[in-house]
């Protein structure tokens, strides 16, 4: 059997990322959706200030070993070790800061109740901490088939546990209950899945080494962590646990179909980008291809989320939750932002830019700070979501600059890619406005299917004619997938 190329590997793995993310996104989205059925708004935000005090440690303690190995062109075995003893021991560590610092950032949100909550949920980052390190070869060599198993198994670990004790509970700790079900069974089946064994064994100038690529990658995460949940940390603090529970779930269900693009890019495209990081041909043909279908799935979701959000809390979630659909709309522009802007990302990274990253995220941070507080102050949740939104507004168009900079591309090349689809969504999404606007009982359920598929319809008919008349060219990716099966 012939070697597979690298567009292959690419293609066969980004289908086996999306495998992975619709999948644990399914049981993820019917999770929140029972869940949010079941339980109080109260519950989430509770889930959520316990959630982000964890998320704060790990994100200010991250190595970037991770970034840093896949990015290595030489054989990174003999630095797994080192990197595996480096994880425990800061696993070890944050855990019993946050048992420690639980009751403070309780009293920090005003919320007794977070401290054992936040207590419980620590042992999640030492769980996570022991597991196998050799499954960083299934992203680096792209051999997404076997992380397929590794991650929807705590998936629906997760997804068994959080329903069953919600019924059972019927609050806050069924959520607790299922995050760790799932990284138990993600640890086990760490070890079950790859041979590779990890040992006790630190390397300080091998940790160094990675570390000098990682540090950038730490920054970055840093603040790309302060761009995307200072907002909750702002909420939960400055209009409680309830606006939080709500502003919480109007991310969640807003940004959903766009971040599990972002996920996808960022998952496969950063290693086969890191293979071609000496071609800038090559380079910039992939990124455009990747971009093409970024901005070709990310525009329709975005628009039918927008148009839909009333419709879909009010039906599915009910109608305790419609206090949140204006922050929704608002967060799914944002989402469509988000998901461009990671395709750039990993092109910065590759090429060995990451800084260019960290000084985008700067740059972005500034800009919420202004903003942020005055119109959460005046605008409540809706006012949190305009300051994120007009951030990226501002910073996502000069990272796309810069990534096709680097890559060579032109502005024209560029453009067209983004306004075919944005041309295709706005077509689309007209005749629900005026059908909306017509029909005053347009939020029933069959009214609701109906608008989606006459969407879709309406959306894939203008894409194939704007591939007749403007060489879209998104049907020759049907082809190279299909080539990719079949070799």
């Amino acid at each position: 059997m012939r070697e597979k190329t690298l567009r292959e590997k690419v293609i066969e793995g980004g289908f086996w990322v999306f495998s992975i993310r619709i999948c644990s996104r399914i049981f993820r989205f019917i999770r929140t959706i029972i869940l949010a059925r079941v339980l109080a708004p109260h519950d989430f935000g509770l889930f959520g200030i316990a959630l982000l005090t964890v998320s704060i440690l790990e994100t200010f303690s991250e190595t970037g070993f991770l970034a840093a190995l896949i990015q290595k062109k030489k054989d990174i075995k003999p630095y797994l070790n080192t990197a595996w003893t480096i994880w425990v021991l800061r696993g070890f560590g944050l855990f019993s800061i946050l048992f420690l610092i639980a009751p403070y950032a309780a009293s920090f949100f005003n919320a007794p109740e977070a401290k054992p909550v936040i207590q419980v949920i620590a042992l999640s980052i030492l769980l996570q901490a022991f597991t196998n390190i050799g499954v960083i070869y299934f992203r680096k060599e792209l051999e997404f088939n076997k992380q397929f198993l590794y991650q929807i198994g705590g998936a629906i670990a997760d997804f068994v546990v959080s329903i069953s004790a919600a019924f059972l509970l019927k609050n806050v700790w069924a959520i607790v209950f299922g995050l760790l079900a799932g990284k138990i069974v993600s640890l086990i089946l760490s070890y079950l899945i790859h041979p590779y064994r990890p040992s006790f064994n630190l390397d300080l100038k091998k940790a160094s080494e990675l570390f000098d690529f990682g540090k950038w990658v730490l920054g970055s995460n840093i603040l790309i962590f302060l761009i995307t949940q200072g907002d909750d940390i702002l909420v939960g603090k400055l209009l409680g646990t309830l606006a939080l529970g709500f502003y919480q779930m109007a991310y969640r269900i807003s940004n959903m179909p766009t971040t599990e693009i972002t996920h996808i890019i960022s998952q496969v495209t950063f290693p086969a980008y890191s293979k071609l990081q000496d071609d800038i041909l090559k380079l910039k043909k992939a990124y455009l291809k990747v971009l093409q279908i970024t901005a070709f799935l990310s525009f329709p979701m975005a628009g039918l989320i927008f148009i839909l959000a009333p419709d879909f809390t009010k039906i599915v979630l009910g109608e305790k939750w419609m206090t949140m659909v204006p922050a929704m709309q608002v967060l799914v522009l944002w989402g469509l932002l988000r998901s461009i802007g990671a395709t750039t990302g990993p092109i910065f990274q590759a090429v060995g830019k990451p800084e260019l990253i960290t000084k985008l995220n700067v740059l972005k941070l500034f800009l919420l700070a202004i903003l942020i507080y005055p119109f959460s102050v005046k605008w409540n949740i809706l006012g949190t979501s305009l300051a994120v939104f007009l951030a990226a507004l501002i910073v996502n168009p000069l990272a796309s600059l810069l990534a096709i900079r680097v890559i060579r591309c032109s502005v024209a090349e560029f453009a067209k890619l983004i306004l075919l689809p944005m041309i295709g969504t706005l077509a689309m999404i007209t005749p629900i406005v005026v059908f909306k606007h017509l029909v005053s009982a347009s939020s029933q359920l069959s009214f609701f299917i109906a608008f989606i598929c006459t969407a879709l319809v309406v959306y894939l008919g203008l894409a194939y004619l704007f591939d007749l008349v403007f060489a879209y060219n998104i049907r020759a990716f049907k082809g190279q997938l299909t080539t990719s099966k079949e070799g």
